[in-house]
């Protein structure tokens, strides 16, 4: 039976290969660039290569023992100067030509990614920890940055340069000048994979670690009043520290693993530096070598491990930076729940009935959350679902929008399945207003044009006053233009919730939700909020999920939803001469309504 950690290492093997692979499709489109640069890339080292050798031909001819008659030699001069600069010139050619690749692979990786986000089903956002999954894509685009910038110019041209100085060396010099520096490169290679590899560990752990403790930060953060309001910010700190307390042991292991391997790599160099030097020093005391000679190969060793050694610590970050790219590559993996049938066409709306046909629903298989239920509402008209908590009323709000699909049964518009159309398609023709109203960190214009970004300014204001909004911007120093701050903290659950009635009558679809669209509204705001929303709703078909019963007495049939089961449908009056649930929780809400305090005796 094989150990653990060597299971452990294949697996991130298989992994690496895995993560280069899901690459390759964006470079390939680019493969005309990714070719120029590696032209450019080959003559900037063929140019680098060449100056030792016109280096070592100045040196002979201004060495007074092999010249007697010492002339200057300008032509070599010259070309020493002309080939620098080449070398120089084909490099920032490579780098320019290969810029676009990279930052438009990372550009368009990173939106994938976004749009891939955004596809997934409601129980993976609600099951996510938004600062880990920020902090992921955040370095798996750093990572992608800094694989490709260096692959391509540090590993290749290193590469490059040390099979051109290996075969110089080969070919002007005995075996032993070209055998020395390659087992140099050879053992040092060894080396730093054999220690990389073992340092990757505490690399991961680190990342684990950092997106835990930004996930606890964020989230705290968000929750900054609930903080306060339990005075947990103590509490808060030491359960932050906890993840930094492990992020600050495996870091410190990283940066003495990191020292262990520099000592090994410089000693790896050193004695090949040093073999080499004494080996071309015996030669030009024994007359089989020249000074040139000298100069040429302890030029090349320069060229050779320096590089080299920056090699080791490329080679450290391209591991890193794949373990990073793995961990936002995964998310990609992320199966959508909820996806388009293969030649789903566009939801048409021309009457606007909504159905729900036999509908059974869980969220786990073990508790059942609609159990059969069956209802229409007609084009044109109002429907009220009520119920007490958990009776599954905003359930049916979501699986209207398709964030789940049904268990058993249909949903249906104008007798379409719901699953038969695109969900783009199927939420453009609804709108909502829910019950806890997430606004963007931006000002309320934008917030209210959300609804439909390319609507006109006098659209967005008509439709803020249509929500009674326009008195309070207008008192607001900035008026539209003022930001709401993050969540829409700045602004009072009312005015938010006003903001989102805005936003579903600039929309204007022909099918309304309002999931307990008046829950933070005082009474007076209340009625002034249902006045407008009878007015957005008429001729609309409307779907009213209410915990005020004061608020659905119009509609023109009410549903009363109990432990996922439909068990009373009528009118408001219908359901009050009935004398069963509606009217026991009519009679529980008046008695609420008209109860007065009691004072206590002195």
């Amino acid at each position: 039976m094989r150990p653990h950690s060597e299971n452990l290492d294949e697996n991130h093997t298989r992994n690496d290969l895995k993560t280069i692979r899901s690459l390759l499709p964006y470079l390939w489109q680019f493969r005309g660039r990714i070719f120029i640069a590696l032209g450019f890339l080959i003559l900037a080292k063929v140019s680098s290569v060449g100056v030792p050798l016109i280096l070592k031909e100045i040196v002979d001819a201004l060495d007074a023992s092999q010249n007697p008659v010492l002339i200057l030699p300008v032509s070599l001069i010259l070309a020493y100067g002309l080939v620098r600069i080449l070398s120089v010139v084909f490099g920032e050619l490579r780098d320019a030509i290969f810029a676009k690749v990279t930052q438009n692979t990372i550009r368009r990786i990173a939106l994938k990614v976004f749009r891939h986000l955004h596809s997934l089903s409601l129980s993976f956002h609600l099951d996510r920890q938004t600062g880990g999954v920020s902090r992921d894509i955040e370095r798996g685009s750093r990572g992608i940055s800094f694989l490709l910038n260096f692959m391509v110019f540090n590993i290749l041209p290193t590469v490059v340069e040390i099979s051109l100085i290996a075969g110089i060396l080969l070919l002007y010099y005995n075996i032993w000048y070209a055998l020395i520096p390659f087992a140099t490169a050879v053992i040092y290679i060894a080396f730093t994979l054999v220690i990389t590899e073992w340092r990757m560990k505490f690399r991961r752990r680190m990342n684990e670690m950092d997106s835990r403790a930004n996930t606890r930060a964020i989230d705290s953060l968000l929750n900054y009043e609930t903080v306060k309001y339990f005075g947990n910010e103590d509490f808060e700190a030491r359960r932050y520290d906890e993840n930094l307390q492990v992020w600050e042991k495996a870091a410190i292991k990283n940066q003495t693993s990191l020292s262990a391997l520099n000592m090994g790599q410089g000693g790896i160099i050193a004695v090949g530096i040093t073999a080499m030097l004494m080996l071309a020093s015996q030669g030009v005391t024994s007359g089989e070598l020249t000074l040139g000679d000298l100069v040429l190969i302890n030029t090349y060793l320069m060229q050779m491990f320096i590089p080299m050694n920056f090699l080791g610590f490329v080679y450290r970050e391209i591991k890193h930076s794949l373990a990073d790219m793995e961990r936002m590559f995964r998310l990609l993996d992320e199966n959508r729940e909820i996806s388009d049938k293969p030649g789903a066409r566009d939801l048409r709306v021309s009457r606007g009935e909504v159905r729900f046909d036999h509908v059974s629903f869980a969220y786990k298989s073990q508790r059942r959350i609609l159990d059969d239920v069956s209802f229409a509402v007609p084009p044109g008209h109002k429907v009220a679902v009520v119920g007490p908590s958990g009776s599954g009323k905003s359930t049916l709000v979501r699986l209207l929008f398709r964030f789940y699909d049904v268990d058993e049964g249909r949903i249906a518009i104008d007798g379409i399945d719901i699953r038969d159309v695109t969900q783009q398609s199927l939420r453009a023709a609804i709108g909502i207003v829910p019950q806890d109203t997430v606004l963007f960190n931006d000002t309320i214009y934008y917030n209210i044009s959300y609804a439909r970004p390319d609507a006109s300014r006098e659209e967005v204001l008509h439709a803020a006053r249509l929500a009674h909004l326009d008195a309070f911007i207008e008192s607001l120093p900035e008026g539209y233009d003022t930001l709401v701050g993050e969540r829409g903290l700045k602004v009072s659950g009312g005015e938010k919730q006003r903001i989102a009635i805005a936003r579903a009558i600039l929309k204007n679809p022909r099918i309304l939700v309002f999931d307990e669209a008046t829950s933070a509204l005082d009474s007076e705001s209340e009625q002034a909020i249902l006045a407008a929303l009878r007015e957005v709703a008429e001729n609309h078909t409307t779907l009213v999920i209410a915990h005020r019963l004061s608020t659905i007495v119009d509609a023109d049939r009410i549903l009363v939803l109990k432990k996922g089961r439909i068990v009373e449908s009528g009118t408001h009056h219908d359901l009050l001469e009935a004398g069963n649930v509606y009217a026991r929780m009519w009679a529980l809400q008046q008695q609420e309504k008209h109860r007065t305090p009691r004072l206590e005796p002195p």
